[in-house]
């Protein structure tokens, strides 16, 4: 049995990437392919209750350290439980949110060594990575605008931090996708969420002819 395709989306707070990650879903599905959509933190009953313990606006302020660790807790039991046994079953998995998320937000962002976070992940999932990794990327005016609207005002405890960390969080993202041109494919999200699939999709559609 041929081993399922893995791709993860990226970026910043409010860029759309969720919807894209569906909506890719929802086309690949289409297709024929089986297809596990998820997300992190969460995709399982212990990732989702760590989701809960790191996002929760009541909650604990974890430090750097501690909220890296329980990042790398959660994908741990993400991969072992769900994303590989799907993978080798020959589903595609399309995840919202990676390992690139930890680099660019507990790196990046909160100032945790790469180097440690890369051995965190090497120790909880073994080093998977994506087969390709989808950085949709928007002005920070429009993912402003965005956040407002959808949040009503509100937001979680890691997207209400202040615009400094976000945008030591996007020049991090844009450092990853550089080093890495083979695995990223970067996409303006600043369009119509149809224009924007289309440019996913086609930028994709090279792992979806392999399959056969």
């Amino acid at each position: 049995m041929m081993r399922g395709r893995f791709i993860t989306f990226e970026g910043g707070e409010g860029v759309g990437k969720s919807t894209q990650a569906r909506m890719l879903a929802t086309a690949l599905e289409a297709l024929g392919l089986e297809v596990t959509l998820t997300r992190e933190p969460g995709g399982t009953p212990g990732a989702e209750a760590i989701r809960k313990l790191l996002l929760g606006v009541d909650g604990q302020d974890w430090g750097s350290s501690a909220e890296a660790l329980l990042f790398a807790a959660a994908r741990s039991d993400h991969v072992e439980s769900l994303i590989r046994p799907a993978l080798e079953s020959g589903r595609w998995v399309v995840c919202d949110r990676f390992l690139d998320s930890s680099l660019a937000y507990q790196g990046g962002g909160n100032g945790i060594d790469s180097a440690d976070l890369l051995e965190l992940h090497r120790i909880g999932t073994g080093g998977l990575l994506p087969d390709r990794t989808v950085l949709v990327e928007v002005s920070p005016e429009i993912t402003q605008s965005r956040l407002i609207a959808r949040d009503n005002g509100t937001t979680d405890r890691i997207g209400g931090r202040d615009a400094a960390y976000h945008a030591r969080v996007a020049a991090a993202f844009a450092r990853l996708a550089s080093a890495a041109p083979a695995r990223f494919v970067r996409i303006d999200g600043q369009g119509a969420p149809e224009s924007v699939h289309a440019e996913i999709f086609s930028a994709i559609a090279p792992l979806v002819e392999q399959r056969g």
